[in-house]
């Protein structure tokens, strides 16, 4: 799991994940950090009321199997995806290389990839509650 203080933690034998019809699966080495992302176009991408968002540097992520099909979601970052069962598998910014953030929802074992912080908080739905003790940050973007 990723600590509040950008400290890597390692998971051992490593976790694992992939897509819904498991055509995409990958292994994850460490993560850096989670967080609920409030922004509208996590939003928006997820179908959801917000993200939950995993992040790991790019050398801790191994694909097993098929590579997500990417798209840009926005000229700052791109959305990768499974072309098969079209589900929403990764966030990766243009300026960040080095990092990508998987979708908690696509791990196996998510329950242990709690989140330590809430990102785009102007932007939560107000009948969000959930995390709603957590630190807050703000995006500079407003999609």
């Amino acid at each position: 799991m990723g600590l509040s203080d950008g400290r890597e933690v390692t998971t051992g034998s490593g976790l694992h994940g992939g897509c819904l019809c498991g055509n995409v699966r990958f292994r994850v080495e460490a993560v850096s950090r989670v967080h609920y992302c409030h922004c509208d176009m996590c939003r928006r991408t997820t179908g959801s009321a917000f993200a939950v968002l995993v992040w790991v540097a790019s050398e801790n992520l191994s694909w097993d199997s098929a590579r997500p099909t990417y798209r840009r979601s926005s000229p700052i970052a791109r959305r990768g995806f499974c072309k098969a069962c079209g589900s929403p598998l990764s966030l990766a910014y243009d300026a960040s290389p080095q990092e990508i953030a998987l979708h908690v929802g696509c791990f196996d074992e998510p329950g242990s990839l709690a989140p330590q912080y809430n990102y785009g908080s102007t932007q939560r739905l107000g009948w969000v509650c959930c995390g709603i003790d957590l630190p807050h940050r703000e995006t500079k973007q407003q999609w």
